[in-house]
């Protein structure tokens, strides 16, 4: 794997755009369970008039100069928090567009690949969702987070799972829907207590929030945790069903009060939220969603 290198050279510009018909397009998705963004760039090699074998560097260059107009689509449409998107910030003056086309450049990149045909050439891209995170977090100090006067015992957790699979009840509304993951959902509790938001966690993490399916916390393990659960949140992490969802899109879990009081009763407890500790475990169905073009 090898950091991808834009390059902006204006004959290799125009020639990916003197080919009116030339069919290159992306393929990929937003895989929330590993905070990744992963994609295929593909260049049918007859539709540019490439023939092989003199014409490869030339396909190798064309996918390389289309690869941040295809992927800007998918970077725009991140979900940020419950209200905003990726171009939300930038139409707020929040994020330049330049600095989403930075993120973009630090995706990984393997080397370009003719299909078995020999019609195609394509090159696959992985872009951390982490990195993106980490782009976003603005603060220099974490906010404190919410104490109590009359704390209650509580062992030392290792970590904290949310199970959210199911559908929640809406706060402030009717009805019921499956919460959906973003880069920085708020954790609120049953009394609308704001538990957990993106200014309290360290900026040393490069991701507030894990995502995960139901499976990967019931496993054969001793703990019962995938191996990277398990590397998130420990062996003996604090498990909370979730008892509804809030936000004007349903990304923001709310758990119990008294779950909530063994969390901020104690420095440990308190530390897990800091730094990211956290999991959310989600239905299979929000945890991947395909690129847009």
């Amino acid at each position: 794997m090898q950091k991808f290198k834009w390059c902006l050279a204006p004959f290799l510009f125009a020639a990916s755009l003197a080919f009116g018909e030339t069919q290159i397009g992306i393929e990929g998705a937003v895989e929330w369970d590993t905070l990744e963004i992963k994609a295929a760039v593909s260049l049918d090699l007859a539709s540019a008039g490439i023939r092989l074998p003199a014409g490869r560097t030339q396909g190798e260059a064309i996918i390389g100069s289309e690869y941040l107009r295809l992927i800007r689509p998918g970077i725009l449409d991140l979900q940020v928090d419950s209200s905003s998107t990726i171009a939300d910030l930038i139409e707020r003056g929040e994020l330049s567009l330049l600095e989403t086309e930075n993120i973009a450049l630090q995706a990984r990149a393997v080397p370009p690949a003719l299909s078995p045909d020999l019609c195609s050439i394509s090159a696959a891209y992985t872009l951390s969702l982490g990195g993106i995170s980490a782009a976003l977090l603005r603060h220099n100090r974490p906010s404190a987070i919410l104490r109590t006067l009359i704390p209650v015992a509580a062992p030392a957790y290792t970590g904290i799972i949310i199970i959210a699979s199911e559908s929640l009840p809406v706060h402030g509304m009717k009805g019921a829907t499956l919460p959906v993951p973003c880069l920085f959902p708020k954790i609120w509790d049953t009394n609308m207590n704001l538990i957990f938001e993106r200014n309290m966690l360290e900026v040393t993490n490069a991701a507030m929030i894990r995502y995960a399916p139901v499976r990967s916390i019931f496993t054969d393990s001793p703990s019962g945790l995938s191996p990277e659960i398990n590397a998130i949140v420990g062996d003996k992490p604090l498990r909370i069903f979730a008892r509804g969802v809030f936000g004007i899109n349903p990304t923001d879990p709310i758990i119990d009060s008294d779950d909530a009081l063994l969390i901020i009763s104690s420095e440990e407890n308190r530390r897990l939220l800091r730094e990211g500790r956290v999991v959310i475990v989600l239905d299979d169905s929000v945890l991947r969603s395909a690129l847009s073009e």
